[in-house]
């Protein structure tokens, strides 16, 4: 054990679900910027393509955008397979994709339930378990998923947004138990207010400043704030941290201040 900088190590490829925009992106350069090969699957399939384009341009890394539906399980194998072929097998993963619902209690639904349980926690707990082997080959890899600062804090416009990042931090800790015996570390980050695609619109909607009253700091998160945690926890600089939750959000408080 040394007290050389590891931000780099391993060197081994990483998949980011949710790759092609918001804290996805942001993880993948981050990780791409210290030498990080990336495999970015996204919904988007234009979008996820143009993403990998210019990560492997600016970075001088191999990229790869895959376009994945992540509510069918059918879809990771193949997925996967395109990812191996493209970059090698990969020795991390971001779970980064979601979709974030704003009809509250009076406008849920059974199809909105589903979709949004299967984007954020059915799809991490399958794309995990295809991923398994290939993290447990490698020695240094990791896991990070991002929840979010309403898992714990709760938010009346989206319930399931919020029941899903709460079962992701709890699959965490389940994982890690199980994962630990293959050398595997796996996390969770959660954000507060980052200004990201789907943060935008309700930054648009309410007044100037609504947010920025209850944060510490006094202001909206950049998605590279998180990028660059996110880089940590799947580097050899956080080799004894597993089955934790690191919180970003520039000191969110429950209530606003006057």
């Amino acid at each position: 054990m040394t007290a050389s900088p590891a931000l780099g190590n391993p060197g081994t490829p990483v998949v980011v679900t949710g790759g092609a925009s918001g804290i996805g992106l942001a993880s993948a350069e981050a990780l791409a910027a210290v030498g990080r090969s990336v495999a970015l699957w996204d919904i988007n399939a234009e979008a996820a393509r143009n993403a990998a384009e210019m990560i492997a341009a600016c970075h001088d890394v191999a990229s790869i955008g895959v376009a994945i539906d992540l509510r069918d399980p059918a879809n990771i194998a193949p997925a996967l397979d395109a990812t191996r072929a493209k970059i090698g097998a990969p020795g991390g993963l971001v779970h980064a994709a979601g979709t974030v619902d704003t009809a509250s209690l009076d406008g849920l639904t059974v199809e909105s339930w589903d979709a949004g349980m299967a984007v954020h926690l059915r799809s991490f707990a399958f794309v995990t378990q295809a991923i398994h082997a290939d993290l447990a080959a490698q020695p240094g890899s990791a896991i990070v998923a991002i929840a979010s600062i309403n898992a714990t804090l709760g938010n009346a416009m989206n319930p399931i947004y919020t029941a899903a990042k709460g079962g992701m931090l709890s699959l965490v800790r389940s994982f890690a138990d199980r994962l630990a015996r293959d050398g595997i570390r796996i996390n969770a980050v959660s954000p507060g207010q980052i200004l990201t695609p789907m943060m935008r619109p309700a930054i648009d909607a309410l007044p100037d400043g609504f947010f920025e009253k209850r944060i510490l700091l006094e202001r909206i998160g950049d998605p590279m704030e998180i990028g660059r945690v996110v880089r940590f926890l799947l580097s050899d600089e956080a080799s004894y941290i597993t089955a934790s939750e690191i919180v970003v959000d520039g000191g969110n408080i429950s209530s606003q201040r006057g």
